[in-house]
């Protein structure tokens, strides 16, 4: 069976790049690396259409998270971070991404076009970065009790910073104790709606489902022995106390927390922040840190007007993440290539 339909796409290996194939079939390849992006819930909210030597890139409204995530602002920021998972990959195997965004104002569903531009051999960091996709994991366990260096912080501010976001970093005690409080506080409003509730445990399966998308138990932090109760768990009151509990000891408990941030709130900011945030938690890996997000006082709208006060700014928060050394953490599963390339235009 050719690489390029691959059942699980962590097998990619890159020397079954097909460098000499049609340009159609060396971007099916490249997809294999944009899906293992990380996204909210890992719901792998995308869609890809090739056209040529060009993918557009769509949203996939029907993996939106109508709760938590009403406006589409997360979707769009995962599908950001797909976006520049191909860009690395493109880079790597020496072409030029080509990128236009937002390119059709009729189909706001359309958020990129990426042609595979002309040959340029890739730098250090490229390759750095490239080789980072597979060793990223969103990992939910507690970190250990060691301060990250202020040069590798540095580097990811200005690396954020070039992608055209903001970065804040929390750092000493009082301040992660303050912004650990506004996590516990979005995360009491968010478990008291058994609405909010029943939506999370629709994306968390027992681990031997193997399910190609959502949770699983144990990433979830959640205990294996719960089987396939564990959903069921999940949309109880009980488990949201637990929880939030649990949130907020990591929050408390990780080295370090940062805020990502753009100068405006609409679908194109949101592209841009998946990008920045992605291009972050790479070069975090390239680091040998772990990373995991802790997103409630932006998915509630009172909480996330607070958090803009707390950082005392103009800009709007897009993303939480807690970084650290963590231990090694299985990847999440994905879905194949040929279940999110469509073979028709996407239409609304």
């Amino acid at each position: 069976m050719s690489t390029t339909w691959l059942e699980d796409p962590w097998q990619v290996a890159e020397h079954d790049f097909p460098r000499y194939a049609s340009s159609e079939q060396q971007l099916h390849f490249l997809l294999n690396y944009a899906v293992l992006a990380p996204s909210v819930h890992n719901t792998q909210p995308w869609l890809f259409r090739i056209v040529g030597s060009e993918v557009e890139l769509y949203a996939d409204r029907t993996r939106a998270l109508a709760v938590a995530d009403p406006e589409g602002r997360q979707l769009i920021i995962s599908c950001g971070a797909a976006l520049f998972h191909l860009q690395v990959a493109m880079r790597h195997f020496g072409y030029q991404p080509q990128v236009r965004l937002l390119p059709d104002l009729e189909d706001p569903d359309l958020l990129a076009l990426v042609r595979l531009g002309p040959p340029e051999p890739a730098t250090l960091l490229d390759h750095r970065l490239f080789q980072a996709i597979k060793k990223r994991r969103t990992n939910r366990l507690p970190f250990e009790d060691r301060a990250v260096s202020e040069a590798e912080l540095h580097a990811l501010e200005r690396a954020v910073v070039q992608a055209g976001a903001q970065l804040r970093i929390v750092q000493d005690q009082k301040a992660r104790y303050a912004l650990a409080e506004l996590i516990a506080e979005a995360d009491r409003r968010q478990m008291a709606d058994p609405r909010f509730r029943r939506e999370l445990a629709s994306w968390t399966h027992p681990d031997r489902l193997k399910s190609r998308d959502g949770l699983p138990l144990t990433a979830r932090g959640l205990s294996e022995w719960l089987g396939s109760a564990g959903p069921l768990v999940v949309r109880t009151f009980f488990w949201a106390k637990g929880q939030l509990a649990r949130d907020r000891q990591l929050a408390e408990g990780s080295p370090v927390l940062l805020v990502l941030l753009t100068s405006a709130d609409t679908p194109l900011a949101w592209l841009t922040a998946g990008q920045a945030l992605d291009r972050l938690l790479l070069q975090a890996a390239d680091y040998g840190l772990s990373a995991s997000f802790l997103n409630q006082p932006i998915e509630v709208p009172e909480v996330r007007n607070a958090l803009r006060h707390w950082l005392a700014t103009e800009a709007y928060p897009q993303v939480i993440l807690r970084l650290g050394y963590g231990p090694s953490v299985p990847p999440t599963p994905r879905r194949p290539v040929h279940e999110v390339v469509l073979q028709h235009r996407h239409h609304l």
